[in-house]
């Protein structure tokens, strides 16, 4: 009897011991946690993991590309469990050091790379912005909606895509005006230009803007509340920010992809290859809350939920740009 209740003992010192010592590393970009965007949502995911597994997490923030190769190595090098990099941007760097350290498990949001020890977190951003249009075009009265992307990629084009497929499904004379701040990383972190875009396109009649640029949306932001129109957040739930000018956010659920690849790192579930996200287990969706749900009336809540079960179903088929890019 002894014997058993001390072998209970050890086994229950050992998992402690196990759980508190599991060692998580997150690279962020250049945005960081406080980008109240993309950033801000994988932080989020990883602090509560922090805070209910018991792991110990540390985070660090790449102010330069050059830089991100260097920060995942010193990680493995210090014996992390798993490194987490969030952003395509840092696909080569885990690419190069995923094999040079085949003992640390890596965990890529939004780059696709195959090796033994690398999960990759992918999101069918093109769902939830076709929900997000489709909100866009039950809102406006004029038939001018727009579209503001951070950098000039696929990603953001995918997003796009959706977002114009959403818009035309609703109203198939609506007019779209897109514009793009920039072709290199600064265009993540670059609100008055995309102040100077949003204006622009308000000024041209828009009244709906949808914005996926990372922190520069904080530019959008502004330029909706001071001309009294509406603006489409990204990937976090942005409603607080200006409320009653933020029609909706789409949400882009990295906070729990990076939650669950922690979990089951600890529960020694990890497991490698590409892990996609999408409406069907709400890993994209639109975000309703205290401060859009007078503007978010009951009546376009109906059609959009609609819609996204006839997505779901595949009653609609969202067109998606990485498909259609290829051909």
């Amino acid at each position: 009897m002894i014997r058993s209740l001390l072998l209970f003992i050890t086994i229950l010192l050992f998992n402690s011991f196990s759980i508190a010592n599991l060692k998580v590393g997150l690279v962020l970009d250049k945005g960081g946690k406080d980008d109240k965007s993309f950033n801000s949502a994988a932080y989020e995911g990883a602090q509560k993991a922090a805070k209910d597994l018991k792991i110990e997490l540390k985070y660090v923030e790449a102010t330069d590309i050059n830089a991100l190769e260097n920060l995942h190595r010193q990680f493995a090098q210090k014996k992390y469990d798993l490194v987490i990099g969030i952003g395509f941007a840092q696909t080569e760097a885990i690419k190069k050091v995923s094999k040079q350290f085949p003992q640390t498990h890596f965990a890529l949001v939004d780059g696709e790379l195959l090796a033994p020890n690398v999960r990759c977190l992918l999101f069918e951003e093109h769902q939830g912005s076709f929900l997000v249009g489709a909100i866009a075009a039950l809102k406006s009265k004029s038939n001018k909606i727009g579209f503001i992307g951070g950098m000039d990629i696929p990603l953001i084009r995918r997003f796009s895509m959706g977002y114009v497929a959403g818009v035309k499904h609703v109203n198939p004379k609506a007019q779209i005006v897109e514009n793009y701040i920039g072709v290199t990383g600064e265009a993540w972190t670059n609100p008055a230009k995309a102040k100077e875009l949003a204006l622009s396109q308000i000024a041209s009649g828009v009244e709906v803007i949808f914005v996926a640029a990372g922190a520069s949306g904080s530019g959008v932001f502004d330029a909706v509340e001071e001309k009294k129109k509406l603006a489409i957040g990204v990937d976090s739930n942005q409603n607080w920010m200006r409320p009653g000018f933020i029609l909706t956010s789409m949400l882009k659920r990295v906070d729990l992809a990076v939650y669950k690849v922690i979990e089951d790192s600890l529960n020694n579930k990890f497991t490698s290859g590409v892990v996609r996200y999408g409406l069907n287990d709400k890993g994209v969706d639109y975000a309703l809350d205290q401060h859009n749900d007078k503007i978010l009336t009951a009546d376009i809540r109906s059609k959009v939920d609609d819609i996204k079960k006839k997505i779901i179903d595949g009653k609609i088929q969202v067109p998606d740009y990485y498909k259609t890019s290829k051909k």
